[in-house]
């Protein structure tokens, strides 16, 4: 039987368990740091915390991490990696993938999800339920985009970027890295590296004063 390791009891982790089973993973077991507190998520049992998948690498045929947060997602993943993990990519049955796009380990594509040719998809990325990448976008490493958000083509998402349920980014339009963009949000314009967006059409939010 295949054996699936998930490092993130979340419900973000419940919907990439989900999809696992009908991707036909037979085995799936849970890893959270809030182990031994935590011992389920949802169905799934959670049977230790990331020193014990650590040790346990060589019993699981494939290694996702559910966690949300773009940040401690991405620098989970490279530490399983440098371990050894064998990092896998879930497609859920009932997402259209291009056999042209290209995936990196790590990501999750789930239930609605379109994939269009030519884009490319980095490590860890998640596209999650009914968004669409339109042709020749270019996602980088542990970028979230979020249920329902339309991106157009050859639009361009740095690293540890977040696109916002249901936002929407015009063709050819590049997002710098660390950027939020707020939900519903219209980008017709570029965005540069670590800024919050919002609005129709989105702009830059100011920051807080500390005063």
């Amino acid at each position: 039987m295949n054996r699936l390791a998930i490092l993130g009891a979340s419900g973000h982790g419940k919907v990439a368990a989900d999809t696992a089973e009908r991707c036909g993973w037979q085995i799936i077991e849970f890893f959270d740091d809030a182990w031994p507190q935590t011992t389920h998520n949802g169905v799934w049992n959670v049977i230790g915390d990331t020193a014990s998948l650590t040790d346990a690498l060589h019993t699981y045929d494939g290694v996702l991490v559910a966690i949300g947060n773009n940040h401690i997602r991405h620098r989970k993943l490279l530490d399983l990696e440098q371990a050894g993990a064998r990092l896998c990519t879930l497609i859920d049955p009932a997402a259209t993938v291009s056999r042209y796009a290209v995936l990196e380990a790590g990501s999750v594509v789930f239930a609605g999800v379109v994939v269009n040719a030519d884009a490319r998809i980095g490590l860890g990325a998640i596209l999650n339920t009914g968004c669409s990448v339109d042709h020749d976008c270019v996602l980088g490493a542990a970028v979230h985009i979020s249920p329902g958000v339309r991106l157009a083509g050859g639009v361009r998402v740095g690293d540890l970027s977040w696109v916002g349920i249901g936002a929407s980014v015009r063709q050819l339009v590049q997002i710098g890295r660390q950027v939020t963009i707020g939900a519903g949000s219209a980008v017709v314009s570029d965005i540069g590296d670590s800024l919050t967006v919002v609005g129709v059409p989105a702009r830059v939010l100011p920051e807080k004063s500390n005063r």
